[in-house]
């Protein structure tokens, strides 16, 4: 795989200043969606006889043969600049201290231009956790392929690749938005990167995804998805603060709200496949809403912008954001009357009133 020349893929090269505007713009309360995870649509049922205690709760699961001891994992987020490297490096400390995964942004400017890959290099502040790099689905589309994706995983030592999927943003960013083709790559890629014992996981950003898209997803030949459903942080309205005129601004603002919702993404996966590893992001913010992804079916969750947030404040701040979500996903499996993480698999009924979201294909 090659595709196109490097004249061709040089001309389309990614502003690496995009990075700095967009952790800026995220680390603004004004790029949540307005609409909800429609996690709050379900309720994890009391037991008020447990037959467990809360001390012997087991939280740990396991994703790519690795013990984890807390499903939950720093969902991609940024690198290519200094200051993005500093937050990377911080959150890669912090998923050490936990044992979390953890992913990095869209590597795509550590590719094109080597000089900014350092700013990526993490291995050496987390040397045991399961770290995932990251490549964009439209770029496979434009000629990118096995040379580009190895070039990702050694420039940081992963263990895994996220292909991300973002037509949505690409187009409201007037990006690369010519996805014709992509899962005839992306299967090519997979197989390419399973030749080379490299594990492919498949994620949106945080539009969500469709029964049928995790199946064709599967019919690739991922070995995991990240659902990333709509209900954290829109990147509609993070290009649109990014945005340079108004015609722009605009055109990202009529699709802030734009998607499916985490909760109808989370089942829209698990129905797609029952046993494919599955990842929940998308507006997961508390140790409550891990436990209702996973009661839906997820295996572990991630987030972004809390552990963000936290990166700014100082390292006190992460141990203090993984402690609470630790100590409420305790809570709420022994009080579901869950010993483990499997057990909390369908203790959840639906809240009375609750209707359900399109997004099903």
């Amino acid at each position: 795989m090659g595709g196109e020349s490097g004249a061709t893929l040089l001309s389309a090269r990614r502003d690496p200043r995009a990075k700095g505007r967009h952790l800026q713009a995220c680390l603004s309360d004004e790029v949540e969606y307005r609409r909800s995870t429609g996690l709050e649509r379900f309720e994890l049922r009391n037991r008020a006889l447990p037959e467990t205690a809360l001390h012997g709760v087991d939280l740990s699961t396991r994703l790519l043969g690795r013990r984890i001891p807390l499903p939950l994992m720093i969902a991609p987020m940024t690198g290519g600049d200094p200051r993005a490297h500093g937050i990377n490096r911080r959150l890669a400390r912090a998923a050490q201290r936990w044992g979390l995964p953890m992913g990095v942004g869209s590597q795509r400017v550590g590719i094109e231009d080597p000089g900014r890959a350092r700013y990526f290099q993490v291995r050496a502040e987390a040397p045991s956790i399961l770290l995932f790099a990251n490549i964009g689905g439209a770029q496979l589309v434009k000629g990118w392929g096995l040379e580009q994706a190895m070039q990702a995983v050694e420039m940081i030592g992963a263990d895994a690749l996220f292909v991300h999927l973002n037509p949505m943003q690409e187009a409201v960013q007037g990006g690369d938005a010519d996805f014709r083709g992509l899962a005839g790559r992306l299967q090519e890629l997979c197989r390419g990167l399973h030749e080379e014992g490299i594990p492919v996981f498949a994620r949106e950003v945080g539009f969500g995804l469709g029964e049928g898209t995790c199946r064709r997803l599967r019919a690739c030949g991922v070995d995991g998805i990240d659902c990333a459903g709509a209900g954290g942080t829109s990147w509609a309205r993070v290009e649109a603060a990014c945005a340079r005129g108004e015609r722009a601004q605009a055109l990202a603002m009529a699709f802030a709200e734009w998607g499916i919702p985490t909760a109808q993404s989370i089942r829209n996966c698990r129905r797609a496949s029952p046993t494919v590893p599955l990842i929940a992001s998308g507006g997961l913010r508390s140790g409550l809403d891990l436990a209702k992804a996973i009661a839906l079916g997820a295996d572990l969750g991630a987030m972004a912008r809390p552990f963000l947030v936290a990166a700014e404040a100082g390292d006190a701040a992460l141990d203090a954001l993984v402690e609470g979500v630790m100590s409420e996903l305790r809570v709420a499996l022994f009080a579901a009357g869950a010993a483990d993480l499997p057990a909390l698999r369908g203790a959840l009924s639906p809240v009375a009133g609750a209707w359900g979201e399109p997004g099903a294909e």
